[in-house]
């Protein structure tokens, strides 16, 4: 990034300097890229962080001054500085803002040139349309398409855009009218630094299921172990002693040492014993 030295207006450099108070007033500093979010749903993501973080739109040049005066780590966070960036101020914690703006995202469709965030797929099966020039427009788009009892219909489910492939302006239509919205329009965490550290989305973005899931099962093995090699603890002593309890008295039982609380086992034991020898001896006479 490079250092800039020259004067700044009066009104660009009270920017930058709002930029560096906050940046020491909160606990987290974020670039969010805010490239085609419509005006309206911008307003409603702002009512939806008010009180918990703040949205500063102003020039990257600026914010570019801004981190350089701060310097030290804060210019690592500068280096995520790209597109149509805006700042996020807040004293949470990265992954609660992470979590925070991916549910400010919703779904638009596509436009001409833009990349598939995901395999884009259209499913086969009926659709509302009735015969017309959009059977020709879906094939041109690569989707099989057919007239079927009056109306129009997807043969085969086709995969029409990889991720990562532009979206063609033909698709793009074709997509439009099938009511396909692939794209998540939001704020779109570029970078945020946090405790000395900068966070990136990849970091961010976990599965909370798939932990909770994996510490429940940690637990259990941690348990299982636990008792297993009898290493006592408060959660699992109960079932050590439980357990030696029940082998000492299996081995007692069969090693036939006469002890009152064992006596009843060895008994019923012998009397097993001696029912199944009899059903021995009374079936070998018979035959």
């Amino acid at each position: 990034m490079a250092l800039y030295t020259h004067h700044l207006p009066v009104g660009k450099r009270q920017e930058v300097e709002e930029i560096k108070a906050d940046a020491g007033k909160y606990a987290l500093v974020a670039l969010v890229d805010m490239y085609g979010i419509p005006a309206a749903q911008l307003q409603q993501i702002r009512r939806n962080l008010r009180g918990s973080a703040k949205l500063k739109m102003t020039r990257n040049t600026l914010i570019e001054h801004a981190f350089q005066e701060i310097g030290g780590d804060m210019l690592k966070l500068g280096e995520h500085l790209s597109g149509h960036s805006a700042i996020i101020f807040t004293n949470e914690n990265p992954f609660r803002l992470f979590k925070k703006l991916e549910k400010t995202k919703t779904k638009m469709a596509a436009k001409p040139g833009e990349k598939a965030p995901e395999d884009i797929v259209v499913a086969k099966g009926p659709t509302s349309f009735r015969p017309g020039p959009i059977v020709g427009e879906l094939q041109q788009a690569g989707i099989p398409a057919a007239i079927e009892a009056g109306k129009v219909k997807i043969r085969e489910t086709k995969t029409v855009v990889r991720k990562g492939e532009p979206i063609s302006a033909r698709l793009a239509a074709v997509l439009a009218k099938l009511e396909i919205k692939p794209m998540d329009v939001g704020l779109i965490l570029q970078a945020a630094f946090f405790e000395g550290s900068v966070y990136e989305p990849s970091v961010l973005a976990i599965d909370e299921d798939l932990i909770i899931s994996q510490m429940i099962l940690a637990g259990q093995q941690a348990f299982n172990l636990s008792v297993n090699a009898a290493i006592p603890t408060a959660e699992t002593m109960v079932p050590i002693i439980t357990r030696a309890v029940r082998e000492a008295r299996g081995l007692a039982i069969d090693a036939s040492v006469y002890e009152k609380d064992v006596i009843d086992g060895i008994i019923g034991r012998a009397h097993r014993e001696s029912a199944a020898l009899q059903t021995l001896v009374g079936g070998s006479q018979t035959n």
